[in-house]
């Protein structure tokens, strides 16, 4: 039992890691009106899309 709680754990990180850097590669891609839509900036949008997907 442990050991399968330990592999979900795992996966649900290695889901979260994947979905955090399509989130970022997205973020890049938004224009100037979208980025003002959501309150961020083109040099934000582009310093956070370029953050490794391990970081937060």
């Amino acid at each position: 039992m442990i050991i399968i709680e330990i592999f979900r754990r795992l996966l649900q990180r290695l889901r979260e890691l994947q979905q955090r850097q399509h989130s970022r590669r997205e973020l890049a891609t938004l224009d100037r009106d979208a980025l003002k839509d959501i309150g961020v900036n083109r040099v934000d949008a582009l310093l956070e899309a370029n953050k490794p997907f391990w970081r937060s």
